[in-house]
């Protein structure tokens, strides 16, 4: 059995699978010590456990703590510059993060073919994959909900409130949410265009994360949302080195 775990900002999602499917899978607030303990108990012994972490030392020593009866030591997975049939072109491979390594990783095990892959979550991540593995780069924006809590934090009139996402917003609420969402809709289309220009033409966006179904409604691109991306690449990785 293979345990993956995605611990990222606000949540941390894991999955036990076997046979090549997903047996269970799971998720709680990464603050929520508790409930991790509860969630990671296993019941069986795991014969890998990998995970990606990009929340830090602290949450990385509570998985470690909530594993400690699993039999066998989780493996922290760092970026390569090449792997399960994807290569990277960041500067230096290891700094790109973990989570977004394997997102890529579970996007071209997939759905093989040129793609924008996204994460809408506490950040807003849009990393571009060619038909043949390779990752040209990719952006690092504010998610949709962080930008709405800094402009409650740093101005003094627009706090946080309801909205709605609409074309010409009449109100402040909705002015807000109009705004963010347009924003994090803007970077993945113009992330589309530069891959367009590029030669990519047959795109598909790839979209993961706890905003990532309410962000495809406003995008004008073909989409397909995969909650569990990374928990996909953590698997992949597993499975190539089992």
């Amino acid at each position: 059995m293979i345990l993956a775990i995605d611990a990222g900002n606000t949540r941390i999602k894991w999955g036990r699978r076997a046979e090549g499917r997903w047996l269970q899978v799971g998720a709680c607030a990464t603050t929520d010590r508790q409930a991790l303990l509860e969630g990671l108990g296993c019941v069986e012994r795991c014969e890998r456990i990998v995970v990606a972490n990009v929340a830090g030392d602290v949450v990385r020593a509570r998985i470690e703590q909530a594993l400690a009866q699993c039999g066998c030591l989780p493996d922290f997975i760092v970026s390569q510059p090449a792997q399960c049939g994807v290569r990277s072109s960041y500067d230096e491979p290891s700094q790109l993060g973990c989570d977004r390594w394997a997102a890529l990783i579970g996007a071209h095990a997939l759905l093989p073919g040129a793609s924008l892959v996204v994460n809408a979550g506490t950040a807003l991540t849009v990393d571009a994959l060619t038909e043949d593995g390779l990752f040209l780069g990719g952006i690092i924006a504010p998610g949709v909900d962080l930008m709405r809590r800094a402009l409650d934090e740093h101005t003094a009139g627009l706090s946080l409130r309801d909205g709605e996402v609409r074309f010409f917003p009449s109100n402040t609420g909705d002015a807000i949410m109009s705004g963010a969402t347009h924003a994090a809709a803007g970077a993945v289309e113009r992330m589309a265009a530069f891959m367009r220009e590029s030669g990519h033409e047959s795109l598909r966006v790839i979209l993961s994360g706890g905003s990532g179904a309410s962000l495809r409604a406003w995008l004008a691109l073909d989409t397909v949302v995969i909650d569990n991306l990374v928990l996909e690449g953590l698997a992949a990785i597993a499975e190539e080195d089992t």
